[in-house]
């Protein structure tokens, strides 16, 4: 059956051929089903979220939340699938509405200041001295530190290359940072 057929079928029709179909999905009815209540959530969103892209949200979840339920099953009176998505996008919005309601009586009893604070610039780095520490470090662990943070790579890819394990890597990580630390304090030390 094609995508033109679907888009004649019934509600009902269109929630069996999801749920009977369980090996492989009727995609057709389920692209059916979302042009049908696409839009319909889509602006009961609007109207009762008054944001584009909470009702772009709203209808998103409720469309996945609906084939999920079809595909399962899950869906008693297919025939009342209108009613069944409604009911959906309404208690949904219900959720959202009364978490943010928690959330801003929450604020309220236990104020926040959620602008993070104006850090401070740190220092700028020793590049020379950290040249001369990566330098001093034995050759294994400084591959890994050049590997781990210069070419961000994972543990995995680096122990790949050197042929080590991710945990060897790991530990050689650990110990070249631990040297490379103390030779930069040493140096902030003698300045």
């Amino acid at each position: 059956m094609g995508l033109e057929a679907t888009d004649t079928d019934d509600d009902a029709a269109l929630a069996r051929r999801i749920s009977s179909r369980a090996p492989d999905r009727d995609a057709a009815a389920e692209a059916a089903i979302c042009r049908r209540f696409g839009p319909r959530i889509r602006l009961y969103g609007l109207k009762h979220l008054r944001s584009e892209a909470a009702a772009a949200d709203l209808m998103q979840d409720v469309l996945v939340m609906v084939l999920t339920k079809l595909r399962d099953g899950a869906v008693r009176e297919p025939e009342r699938l209108a009613s069944f998505v409604l009911g959906m996008a309404r208690q949904t919005v219900v959720d959202q509405q009364r978490g943010g309601r928690r959330r801003a009586r929450i604020l309220e009893a236990f104020p926040v200041d959620l602008m993070p604070a104006a850090e401070e610039a740190p220092e700028p780095i020793d590049t020379e001295r950290l040249n001369l520490c990566l330098a001093a470090l034995p050759e294994r662990e400084r591959s890994v530190l050049l590997m781990t943070f210069y070419d961000d790579r994972p543990a995995d890819a680096v122990a790949a290359e050197l042929k080590l394990t991710a945990g060897n890597v790991r530990v050689i990580r650990h110990r070249g940072l631990d040297r490379l630390r103390d030779c930069m304090t040493q140096a902030e030390g003698t300045t």
